[in-house]
Protein backbone atom coordinates (compact mmCIF):
# COMPACT_ATOMS: atom_id res chain seq x y z
CA UNK A 1 0.00 0.00 0.00
CA UNK A 2 2.87 2.37 0.89
CA UNK A 3 4.44 1.54 -2.46
CA UNK A 4 1.15 2.62 -4.19
CA UNK A 5 1.16 5.96 -2.37
CA UNK A 6 4.78 6.53 -3.41
CA UNK A 7 3.95 5.81 -7.05
CA UNK A 8 0.97 8.22 -6.95
CA UNK A 9 3.20 10.86 -5.35
CA UNK A 10 5.79 10.48 -8.09
CA UNK A 11 3.13 10.78 -10.80
CA UNK A 12 1.70 13.92 -9.16
CA UNK A 13 5.16 15.45 -8.79
CA UNK A 14 5.86 14.73 -12.47
CA UNK A 15 2.57 16.32 -13.53
CA UNK A 16 3.26 19.42 -11.44
CA UNK A 17 6.75 19.66 -12.92
CA UNK A 18 5.32 19.40 -16.44
CA UNK A 19 2.71 22.06 -15.61
CA UNK A 20 5.34 24.44 -14.25
CA UNK A 21 7.50 23.83 -17.31
CA UNK A 22 4.53 24.72 -19.55
CA UNK A 23 3.94 27.88 -17.53
CA UNK A 24 7.62 28.86 -17.75
CA UNK A 25 7.82 28.23 -21.48
CA UNK A 26 4.54 30.09 -22.05
CA UNK A 27 5.80 33.09 -20.09
CA UNK A 28 9.02 33.09 -22.10
CA UNK A 29 6.94 33.07 -25.29
CA UNK A 30 4.82 36.02 -24.10
CA UNK A 31 7.83 38.02 -22.90
CA UNK A 32 9.54 37.50 -26.26
CA UNK A 33 6.85 39.73 -27.80
CA UNK A 34 5.96 42.07 -24.92
CA UNK A 35 4.13 44.75 -26.91
CA UNK A 36 2.07 42.25 -28.87
CA UNK A 37 1.17 40.38 -25.68
CA UNK A 38 0.08 43.61 -23.96
CA UNK A 39 -2.02 44.68 -26.93
CA UNK A 40 -3.63 41.23 -27.02
CA UNK A 41 -4.40 41.39 -23.31
CA UNK A 42 -5.88 44.86 -23.78
CA UNK A 43 -9.06 43.37 -25.28
CA UNK A 44 -9.49 41.11 -22.25
CA UNK A 45 -8.65 43.95 -19.85
CA UNK A 46 -11.34 46.15 -21.39
CA UNK A 47 -13.84 43.31 -21.36
CA UNK A 48 -13.25 42.31 -17.73
CA UNK A 49 -13.15 45.96 -16.59
CA UNK A 50 -16.48 46.53 -18.33
CA UNK A 51 -18.04 43.48 -16.66
CA UNK A 52 -16.80 44.45 -13.18
CA UNK A 53 -17.69 48.14 -13.55
CA UNK A 54 -21.13 47.64 -15.07
CA UNK A 55 -22.10 44.89 -12.61
CA UNK A 56 -20.96 47.10 -9.72
CA UNK A 57 -22.99 50.02 -11.08
CA UNK A 58 -26.02 47.75 -11.50
CA UNK A 59 -25.60 46.37 -7.97
CA UNK A 60 -25.19 49.90 -6.62
CA UNK A 61 -28.32 51.14 -8.38
CA UNK A 62 -30.24 48.12 -7.08
CA UNK A 63 -29.03 48.71 -3.52
CA UNK A 64 -29.88 52.43 -3.76
CA UNK A 65 -33.44 51.83 -4.98
CA UNK A 66 -34.00 49.05 -2.44
CA UNK A 67 -32.68 51.28 0.34
CA UNK A 68 -34.98 54.13 -0.67
CA UNK A 69 -38.06 51.92 -0.62
CA UNK A 70 -37.04 50.12 2.57
CA UNK A 71 -36.31 53.42 4.34
CA UNK A 72 -40.01 54.30 4.10
CA UNK A 73 -40.93 50.91 5.53
CA UNK A 74 -42.35 47.80 3.93
CA UNK A 75 -45.47 48.17 6.08
CA UNK A 76 -46.41 51.42 4.30
CA UNK A 77 -49.42 51.63 1.97
CA UNK A 78 -50.00 54.57 -0.38
CA UNK A 79 -53.60 55.25 -1.42
CA UNK A 80 -54.15 57.52 -4.43
CA UNK A 81 -57.11 58.56 -6.56
CA UNK A 82 -57.48 57.03 -10.01
CA UNK A 83 -57.79 53.56 -11.46
CA UNK A 84 -60.08 51.84 -13.91
CA UNK A 85 -63.31 52.68 -12.07
CA UNK A 86 -65.96 55.25 -12.88
CA UNK A 87 -64.74 58.80 -13.39
CA UNK A 88 -66.36 62.18 -13.54
CA UNK A 89 -68.25 64.30 -11.03
CA UNK A 90 -71.76 63.27 -12.01
CA UNK A 91 -73.99 60.76 -10.25
CA UNK A 92 -72.18 57.48 -9.75
CA UNK A 93 -68.86 59.03 -10.80
CA UNK A 94 -65.63 59.29 -8.83
CA UNK A 95 -65.03 62.46 -6.84
CA UNK A 96 -61.43 61.60 -6.01
CA UNK A 97 -60.06 60.93 -2.56
CA UNK A 98 -61.67 63.31 -0.11
CA UNK A 99 -60.78 64.40 3.40
CA UNK A 100 -63.81 62.41 4.53
CA UNK A 101 -62.24 59.30 2.95
CA UNK A 102 -59.02 59.96 4.85
CA UNK A 103 -60.93 60.44 8.11
CA UNK A 104 -62.78 57.16 7.53
CA UNK A 105 -59.47 55.33 6.98
CA UNK A 106 -58.13 56.90 10.19
CA UNK A 107 -61.09 55.48 12.14
CA UNK A 108 -59.64 52.59 14.20
CA UNK A 109 -63.01 50.84 14.10
CA UNK A 110 -62.93 50.65 10.28
CA UNK A 111 -59.24 50.05 9.50
CA UNK A 112 -58.10 48.17 12.58
CA UNK A 113 -54.72 47.20 11.10
CA UNK A 114 -53.60 50.82 10.56
CA UNK A 115 -51.20 52.42 13.03
CA UNK A 116 -51.08 55.82 11.33
CA UNK A 117 -53.10 57.51 8.55
CA UNK A 118 -51.70 60.73 7.08
CA UNK A 119 -53.33 62.56 4.14
CA UNK A 120 -51.46 65.08 1.97
CA UNK A 121 -52.26 67.49 -0.84
CA UNK A 122 -50.08 69.67 -3.01
CA UNK A 123 -48.46 70.36 -6.34
CA UNK A 124 -45.67 72.33 -8.00
CA UNK A 125 -45.05 76.06 -7.66
CA UNK A 126 -42.49 78.84 -7.90
CA UNK A 127 -40.81 79.87 -4.65
CA UNK A 128 -39.53 83.46 -4.54
CA UNK A 129 -37.30 85.25 -2.03
CA UNK A 130 -35.80 88.56 -3.08
CA UNK A 131 -33.98 88.04 -6.37
CA UNK A 132 -33.89 84.26 -5.92
CA UNK A 133 -36.58 81.93 -7.21
CA UNK A 134 -36.92 78.26 -7.97
CA UNK A 135 -39.50 75.63 -8.79
CA UNK A 136 -40.26 73.19 -6.00
CA UNK A 137 -42.80 70.67 -4.80
CA UNK A 138 -45.32 72.18 -2.35
CA UNK A 139 -46.85 69.61 -0.03
CA UNK A 140 -49.69 70.32 2.37
CA UNK A 141 -49.43 68.03 5.39
CA UNK A 142 -50.67 67.56 8.97
CA UNK A 143 -48.19 67.38 11.91
CA UNK A 144 -48.13 63.55 11.81
CA UNK A 145 -46.32 63.68 8.46
CA UNK A 146 -43.08 64.48 10.30
CA UNK A 147 -43.26 61.29 12.38
CA UNK A 148 -44.41 59.19 9.42
CA UNK A 149 -41.32 59.98 7.34
CA UNK A 150 -39.00 60.62 10.30
CA UNK A 151 -38.19 64.18 9.22
CA UNK A 152 -35.71 66.02 11.44
CA UNK A 153 -35.35 69.78 11.81
CA UNK A 154 -32.17 71.81 11.48
CA UNK A 155 -33.93 74.99 12.67
CA UNK A 156 -37.31 76.10 13.88
CA UNK A 157 -40.34 73.85 14.18
CA UNK A 158 -42.65 71.73 12.07
CA UNK A 159 -46.30 72.44 11.26
CA UNK A 160 -48.65 72.23 14.25
CA UNK A 161 -52.30 71.19 14.57
CA UNK A 162 -53.36 74.77 15.35
CA UNK A 163 -51.72 75.99 12.13
CA UNK A 164 -53.68 73.39 10.17
CA UNK A 165 -56.91 74.44 11.93
CA UNK A 166 -56.26 78.14 11.25
CA UNK A 167 -55.03 77.63 7.65
CA UNK A 168 -51.91 79.54 8.66
CA UNK A 169 -49.61 80.96 6.00
CA UNK A 170 -46.44 79.25 7.19
CA UNK A 171 -43.88 76.99 5.55
CA UNK A 172 -41.14 74.51 6.43
CA UNK A 173 -38.32 74.38 3.87
CA UNK A 174 -36.42 71.32 2.68
CA UNK A 175 -32.64 71.53 3.01
CA UNK A 176 -31.97 72.10 -0.70
CA UNK A 177 -34.68 74.75 -1.04
CA UNK A 178 -33.38 76.62 2.01
CA UNK A 179 -29.81 76.52 0.73
CA UNK A 180 -30.75 77.68 -2.78
CA UNK A 181 -32.91 80.57 -1.54
CA UNK A 182 -31.03 81.75 1.54
CA UNK A 183 -27.51 80.33 1.37
CA UNK A 184 -26.04 80.48 4.88
CA UNK A 185 -28.57 83.08 6.04
CA UNK A 186 -31.08 82.02 8.72
CA UNK A 187 -34.50 81.88 6.98
CA UNK A 188 -36.60 81.54 10.15
CA UNK A 189 -39.13 84.37 10.29
CA UNK A 190 -38.47 85.44 6.68
CA UNK A 191 -41.32 85.73 4.21
CA UNK A 192 -41.30 83.91 0.86
CA UNK A 193 -43.76 84.17 -1.99
CA UNK A 194 -45.29 81.00 -3.39
CA UNK A 195 -46.79 81.29 -6.85
CA UNK A 196 -49.03 78.51 -8.16
CA UNK A 197 -51.59 78.29 -10.93
CA UNK A 198 -54.21 79.18 -8.35
CA UNK A 199 -52.64 82.11 -6.50
CA UNK A 200 -49.59 83.94 -5.20
CA UNK A 201 -49.35 83.78 -1.41
CA UNK A 202 -46.82 85.14 1.08
CA UNK A 203 -45.69 82.53 3.65
CA UNK A 204 -43.57 82.89 6.77
CA UNK A 205 -40.76 80.36 7.18
CA UNK A 206 -41.06 78.58 10.55
CA UNK A 207 -38.66 75.68 10.04
CA UNK A 208 -35.85 74.17 7.98
CA UNK A 209 -35.36 70.41 7.64
CA UNK A 210 -32.07 68.60 7.91
CA UNK A 211 -30.92 66.96 4.69
CA UNK A 212 -33.04 63.82 4.41
CA UNK A 213 -31.74 62.21 1.23
CA UNK A 214 -33.81 61.31 -1.81
CA UNK A 215 -36.62 58.81 -1.74
CA UNK A 216 -38.87 57.53 -4.50
CA UNK A 217 -41.97 58.71 -2.65
CA UNK A 218 -40.64 61.56 -0.51
CA UNK A 219 -38.27 64.14 -1.99
CA UNK A 220 -38.20 66.21 1.19
CA UNK A 221 -34.99 68.11 0.40
CA UNK A 222 -36.42 69.74 -2.71
CA UNK A 223 -39.86 70.45 -1.23
CA UNK A 224 -41.55 72.95 1.02
CA UNK A 225 -44.23 71.89 3.49
CA UNK A 226 -47.29 73.92 4.44
CA UNK A 227 -50.39 73.15 6.54
CA UNK A 228 -52.69 70.75 4.69
CA UNK A 229 -55.64 73.15 4.87
CA UNK A 230 -53.51 76.02 3.51
CA UNK A 231 -52.51 73.99 0.46
CA UNK A 232 -56.13 72.97 -0.17
CA UNK A 233 -57.74 76.39 0.18
CA UNK A 234 -55.11 79.10 -0.39
CA UNK A 235 -52.49 77.69 -2.76
CA UNK A 236 -54.41 75.19 -4.86
CA UNK A 237 -58.02 74.48 -5.72
CA UNK A 238 -58.31 71.46 -3.48
CA UNK A 239 -62.01 70.76 -3.91
CA UNK A 240 -64.00 68.44 -6.15
CA UNK A 241 -67.15 69.29 -8.11
CA UNK A 242 -69.26 68.98 -4.95
CA UNK A 243 -67.05 71.39 -3.03
CA UNK A 244 -65.53 68.65 -0.89
CA UNK A 245 -61.87 68.97 0.15
CA UNK A 246 -59.71 66.40 -1.62
CA UNK A 247 -56.24 64.93 -1.09
CA UNK A 248 -53.57 63.68 -3.51
CA UNK A 249 -52.86 60.61 -1.46
CA UNK A 250 -53.32 59.00 1.92
CA UNK A 251 -50.29 57.41 3.59
CA UNK A 252 -51.26 54.43 5.72
CA UNK A 253 -48.75 52.77 8.03
CA UNK A 254 -49.82 49.26 9.02
CA UNK A 255 -49.23 48.17 12.61
CA UNK A 256 -46.75 45.57 11.41
CA UNK A 257 -45.44 44.04 8.20
CA UNK A 258 -47.57 40.97 8.89
CA UNK A 259 -50.72 43.12 8.87
CA UNK A 260 -50.03 44.90 5.56
CA UNK A 261 -52.33 42.63 3.55
CA UNK A 262 -55.04 42.96 6.19
CA UNK A 263 -54.78 46.74 6.15
CA UNK A 264 -54.92 46.75 2.34
CA UNK A 265 -58.08 44.65 2.36
CA UNK A 266 -59.71 46.87 4.97
CA UNK A 267 -58.82 50.04 3.03
CA UNK A 268 -60.28 48.55 -0.15
CA UNK A 269 -63.49 47.60 1.67
CA UNK A 270 -63.94 51.04 3.28
CA UNK A 271 -63.31 53.02 0.08
CA UNK A 272 -65.51 50.77 -2.07
CA UNK A 273 -68.33 51.22 0.41
CA UNK A 274 -67.88 55.00 0.51
CA UNK A 275 -67.60 55.30 -3.28
CA UNK A 276 -70.56 53.02 -3.97
CA UNK A 277 -68.52 50.39 -5.81
CA UNK A 278 -69.52 46.75 -6.00
CA UNK A 279 -66.85 44.09 -5.26
CA UNK A 280 -66.69 43.10 -8.94
CA UNK A 281 -66.31 46.69 -10.17
CA UNK A 282 -62.92 48.25 -10.96
CA UNK A 283 -61.76 50.60 -8.21
CA UNK A 284 -61.48 54.37 -8.77
CA UNK A 285 -58.46 54.42 -6.42
CA UNK A 286 -55.09 52.70 -6.19
CA UNK A 287 -53.41 51.08 -3.21
CA UNK A 288 -49.64 50.87 -3.57
CA UNK A 289 -48.02 48.21 -1.42
CA UNK A 290 -44.41 49.03 -0.49
CA UNK A 291 -43.51 45.36 -0.19
CA UNK A 292 -44.76 44.76 -3.74
CA UNK A 293 -42.82 47.80 -4.94
CA UNK A 294 -39.66 46.48 -3.28
CA UNK A 295 -40.09 43.06 -4.89
CA UNK A 296 -40.75 44.60 -8.31
CA UNK A 297 -37.82 47.03 -8.04
CA UNK A 298 -35.50 44.20 -6.99
CA UNK A 299 -36.63 42.12 -9.96
CA UNK A 300 -36.19 44.99 -12.42
CA UNK A 301 -32.76 46.03 -11.13
CA UNK A 302 -31.55 42.42 -11.07
CA UNK A 303 -32.59 42.02 -14.70
CA UNK A 304 -30.86 45.31 -15.52
CA UNK A 305 -27.66 44.15 -13.82
CA UNK A 306 -27.65 40.90 -15.79
CA UNK A 307 -28.32 42.85 -19.00
CA UNK A 308 -25.41 45.21 -18.32
CA UNK A 309 -23.14 42.26 -17.58
CA UNK A 310 -24.18 40.55 -20.82
CA UNK A 311 -23.38 43.69 -22.83
CA UNK A 312 -19.95 43.89 -21.18
CA UNK A 313 -19.44 40.19 -21.91
CA UNK A 314 -19.54 40.95 -25.64
CA UNK A 315 -16.31 42.91 -25.32
CA UNK A 316 -14.77 39.85 -23.66
CA UNK A 317 -15.69 37.80 -26.71
CA UNK A 318 -13.94 40.37 -28.88
CA UNK A 319 -10.89 40.03 -26.62
CA UNK A 320 -11.04 36.26 -27.05
CA UNK A 321 -11.06 36.59 -30.85
CA UNK A 322 -7.97 38.78 -30.48
CA UNK A 323 -6.27 36.02 -28.48
CA UNK A 324 -7.09 33.45 -31.18
CA UNK A 325 -5.78 35.74 -33.88
CA UNK A 326 -2.46 36.37 -32.12
CA UNK A 327 -2.02 32.70 -31.24
CA UNK A 328 -2.53 31.71 -34.89
CA UNK A 329 0.11 34.25 -35.90
CA UNK A 330 2.38 32.86 -33.19
CA UNK A 331 1.94 29.30 -34.50
CA UNK A 332 2.88 30.47 -38.00
CA UNK A 333 5.93 32.37 -36.75
CA UNK A 334 7.16 29.48 -34.61
CA UNK A 335 6.53 26.64 -37.04
CA UNK A 336 10.26 25.74 -37.26
CA UNK A 337 10.54 25.88 -33.44
CA UNK A 338 7.60 23.49 -33.15
CA UNK A 339 9.14 21.15 -35.70
CA UNK A 340 12.45 21.18 -33.84
CA UNK A 341 10.80 20.43 -30.50
CA UNK A 342 8.86 17.51 -31.98
CA UNK A 343 11.97 16.23 -33.74
CA UNK A 344 13.86 15.99 -30.44
CA UNK A 345 11.05 14.12 -28.73
CA UNK A 346 8.32 16.58 -27.72
CA UNK A 347 4.96 14.88 -27.71
CA UNK A 348 1.78 16.28 -29.24
CA UNK A 349 0.40 16.94 -25.77
CA UNK A 350 3.53 18.92 -24.86
CA UNK A 351 3.08 21.32 -27.78
CA UNK A 352 -0.67 21.48 -27.18
CA UNK A 353 -0.11 22.31 -23.51
CA UNK A 354 2.46 25.00 -24.30
CA UNK A 355 0.26 26.99 -26.68
CA UNK A 356 -2.87 26.44 -24.62
CA UNK A 357 -1.02 27.71 -21.54
CA UNK A 358 0.01 30.85 -23.45
CA UNK A 359 -3.61 31.57 -24.34
CA UNK A 360 -4.74 30.95 -20.75
CA UNK A 361 -1.99 33.19 -19.33
CA UNK A 362 -2.95 35.96 -21.74
CA UNK A 363 -6.56 35.83 -20.60
CA UNK A 364 -5.66 35.38 -16.91
CA UNK A 365 -3.25 38.32 -16.78
CA UNK A 366 -5.67 40.39 -18.82
CA UNK A 367 -8.48 39.38 -16.44
CA UNK A 368 -6.53 40.42 -13.35
CA UNK A 369 -5.63 43.73 -14.97
CA UNK A 370 -9.27 44.22 -15.96
CA UNK A 371 -10.41 43.62 -12.37
CA UNK A 372 -8.11 46.39 -11.13
CA UNK A 373 -9.33 48.78 -13.85
CA UNK A 374 -12.98 47.86 -13.17
CA UNK A 375 -12.60 48.50 -9.43
CA UNK A 376 -10.96 51.84 -10.26
CA UNK A 377 -13.86 52.83 -12.52
CA UNK A 378 -16.32 51.87 -9.78
CA UNK A 379 -14.50 54.11 -7.31
CA UNK A 380 -14.67 57.00 -9.80
CA UNK A 381 -18.45 56.50 -9.99
CA UNK A 382 -18.57 56.63 -6.18
CA UNK A 383 -16.71 59.96 -6.21
CA UNK A 384 -19.44 61.50 -8.36
CA UNK A 385 -21.85 61.06 -5.43
CA UNK A 386 -24.71 59.86 -7.66
CA UNK A 387 -24.84 56.53 -5.85
CA UNK A 388 -22.40 53.99 -4.48
CA UNK A 389 -21.38 51.29 -6.93
CA UNK A 390 -20.97 47.94 -5.19
CA UNK A 391 -18.12 45.65 -6.28
CA UNK A 392 -18.95 42.13 -5.11
CA UNK A 393 -16.62 39.10 -4.97
CA UNK A 394 -19.15 37.32 -7.16
CA UNK A 395 -18.78 39.86 -10.00
CA UNK A 396 -14.96 39.61 -9.81
CA UNK A 397 -15.08 35.80 -9.80
CA UNK A 398 -17.54 35.81 -12.72
CA UNK A 399 -15.39 38.16 -14.79
CA UNK A 400 -12.12 36.29 -14.17
CA UNK A 401 -13.72 32.87 -14.71
CA UNK A 402 -15.31 34.07 -17.94
CA UNK A 403 -11.99 35.51 -19.15
CA UNK A 404 -10.25 32.18 -18.42
CA UNK A 405 -12.99 30.33 -20.28
CA UNK A 406 -12.57 32.72 -23.21
CA UNK A 407 -8.80 32.09 -23.26
CA UNK A 408 -9.31 28.34 -23.09
CA UNK A 409 -12.00 28.32 -25.78
CA UNK A 410 -10.21 30.56 -28.26
CA UNK A 411 -6.83 28.99 -27.54
CA UNK A 412 -7.85 25.41 -28.34
CA UNK A 413 -7.85 25.77 -32.13
CA UNK A 414 -4.40 27.44 -32.45
CA UNK A 415 -2.96 24.96 -29.92
CA UNK A 416 -4.39 21.99 -31.83
CA UNK A 417 -3.03 23.42 -35.06
CA UNK A 418 0.45 23.72 -33.53
CA UNK A 419 0.30 20.23 -32.00
CA UNK A 420 -0.83 18.69 -35.28
CA UNK A 421 2.08 20.00 -37.37
CA UNK A 422 4.21 17.38 -39.10
CA UNK A 423 7.76 17.79 -37.71
CA UNK A 424 9.44 17.24 -41.10
CA UNK A 425 7.23 19.79 -42.89
CA UNK A 426 7.61 22.20 -39.94
CA UNK A 427 11.41 22.04 -40.17
CA UNK A 428 11.23 22.80 -43.91
CA UNK A 429 8.94 25.85 -43.29
CA UNK A 430 10.40 29.20 -44.34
Amino acid sequence: MHQGYKEKGKVMATQLADLWENVRVALDGLLANKLRSVLTMLGVIIGVASVVALLSIGNGASASITSQISSIGTNMLIVTAGGMGRIGGGPGGSLGLTMSDAEALADPNQVTAAAMVVPQYGGEGQIIYGDSNLNASITGVPPAYQDLYDLTLARGEFISSSEVDKRSKVAVLGATVASDLFGNFNPIGQKIKVSTFGATVSLTVIGVLNEQGGSMLNEADSSIFVPLSTAQTKLFNGRNSLGQLVVNRVNVMAKSEALVDTAQTQIDTVLRDRHGLEPEEDADFRIINQADMLEMATSVTSSLTVFLGAIAGISLLVGGIGIMNIMLVSVTERTREIGLRKAVGARKNDVLGQFLMEAILLSLLGGLGGVLVGIGLSQIVNLTGTFNSVVTPGSILLAVTFSLAIGLFFGIYPANKAAGLNPIEALRYE
